[in-house]
C-alpha cells in the first residue's frame, strides 16, 4: 500500500530534483564555458588571458560537479532513463567528456611554462573544451524534445548520426551562444578596465544574435516537437517569461546594469531549461518508432524503497553543498585584475 501511495510521488519528486540539478549545472556553466570560449578573443595578451581565466579559477570545478550529482541522481533514481541515454548518446558523451578533461588538464598546465606556443596551445584547447559540452548538449537536449530511435526493448536503435539534425545543430547553436553571452556578461562583473569594456562590447554585439537565433529555435521546437500542445499550454508562461528575460537584457545592457543583464541570462537558462523538462513530464526520453515505447518516469524508475532513502540522503547533504558553494563564491566575488596573482 505504501508503494501504490509513495511512488509516484517520489518519482515525481527525483524528476524534479534532477532538473534543479540541470538547472545549476546549465547556469554555473554557462559562464563558465561562456568564459573559456572567450578567453583566446577577448584577451589580446598572454596576462590578459590569464586574467579572463582567473575569473573561474576558483569556480570551474565546483561548477562541474552539478553535471556528475545529476548523473548519479539519474543513476541512481532512474536507471532504465540513465541506461539508455548514456547508451544511445554515448558517443556524444565522450566526446564531452573528452572536451572537459583537456579544459580541466588545460586550466592546470598553461601557466607551467613561459613558453607562448606553449600557452597559446592549452588556450585554444581550453576553447574548444568549453565550446564541444554546450553544443553536444543543445543537440542533446533538442533529441530528446523531438524524440529518438527506441524500441519496444528500451534499447536505443539509431546511430550517432541520427542524432544530428538542422533541428539539433540549431539547438547546440542557441545554447552556445546563449551562454557566450552569459560568459561575456560574467566577465563584465568580474574584469577591470579595457577587458571589462571588451567583455561589455562584446555581450552587446552578441546580445541580438543569440536573441533571435533562441526564437528560430523555438520556431523550429514548434514544428519539430509536441513541446507547445504536450500539456495543453501553448506556449505557456515558463518559456515566456524565459523570453522576456532575454530580451530584457538589450535594455540592461543600454542602461549599464551589467548585474541586472547577467540575472537575466541566468533566468533564460533556468527556465529554459525548466521549460524542456515540465514539457517532456512524465516522459524522459520519447521514442519516434511508437509512442507506446516512449520512457517515463514510471517506467524507468528505481523501486519506492531506493527512491525514498536517496530523498533522506539528499535532503539531508545537498543544503550543505550548496551553502558550501554559495560560500566559495561570496569569498571570491571581488574583481579579477592582471595585480592578482592566481596561478591558473
Amino acid at each position: 500500500m505504501e508503494s501504490e501511495a509513495t511512488g509516484p510521488m517520489l518519482e515525481t519528486l527525483w524528476f524534479i530534483l534532477i532538473t534543479v540539478l540541470f538547472v545549476g549545472f546549465f547556469f554555473l556553466e554557462g559562464f563558465d564555458f561562456g568564459v573559456g570560449m572567450l578567453a583566446p578573443f577577448l584577451g589580446k595578451t598572454d596576462t590578459e588571458r590569464r586574467v579572463v581565466i582567473n575569473t573561474i579559477g576558483p569556480f570551474w570545478d565546483g561548477n562541474e560537479v552539478w553535471l556528475i550529482t545529476a548523473g548519479g541522481a539519474m543513476f541512481a533514481a532512474f536507471p532504465g532513463w540513465y541506461a539508455t541515454l548514456f547508451s544511445g548518446f554515448y558517443m556524444a558523451l565522450f566526446l564531452m567528456l573528452l572536451a572537459l578533461i583537456g579544459r580541466g588538464v588545460a586550466f592546470e598546465f598553461r601557466s607551467k611554462l613561459e613558453s607562448r606556443s606553449w600557452r597559446q596551445t592549452w588556450d585554444w584547447i581550453i576553447f574548444f573544451g568549453s565550446l564541444l559540452p554546450p553544443l553536444l548538449w543543445g543537440v542533446a537536449l533538442a533529441n530528446l524534445m523531438r524524440g529518438v530511435p527506441i524500441d519496444a526493448s528500451t534499447n536505443y536503435v539509431g546511430s550517432f548520426w541520427d542524432l544530428i539534425s538542422l533541428y539539433s545543430v540549431a539547438g547546440g547553436i542557441s545554447i552556445v551562444l546563449l551562454f557566450l553571452l552569459h560568459g561575456a556578461l560574467f566577465l563584465s562583473l568580474k574584469t577591470t578596465g579595457v577587458l571589462r569594456d571588451r567583455a561589455r562590447n562584446f555581450a552587446r554585439r552578441i546580445g541580438a544574435l543569440t536573441t533571435v537565433v533562441m526564437l528560430l529555435f523555438v520556431i523550429l521546437s514548434y514544428f519539430e516537437t509536441d513541446m507547445f500542445t504536450a500539456r495543453g499550454i501553448n506556449p505557456g508562461m515558463v518559456p515566456l517569461l524565459a523570453g522576456m528575460a532575454l530580451v530584457s537584457v538589450y535594455f540592461f545592457l543600454k542602461a549599464g546594469k551589467d548585474g541586472w543583464s547577467f540575472v537575466m541570462t541566468g533566468i533564460t537558462i533556468a527556465l529554459s531549461t525548466v521549460t524542456v523538462f515540465m514539457c517532456l513530464y512524465p516522459r524522459v526520453m520519447i521514442s519516434s518508432l511508437n509512442p507506446d515505447w516512449t520512457l517515463t518516469i514510471y517506467n524507468t524508475s528505481s523501486n519506492p524503497y531506493t527512491l525514498k532513502v536517496m530523498t533522506i540522503v539528499a535532503l539531508t547533504t545537498v543544503p550543505l553543498v550548496v551553502a558550501y558553494q554559495a560560500w566559495n563564491y561570496w569569498i571570491f566575488r571581488k574583481r579579477v585584475s592582471a595585480d592578482d596573482h592566481l596561478d591558473y
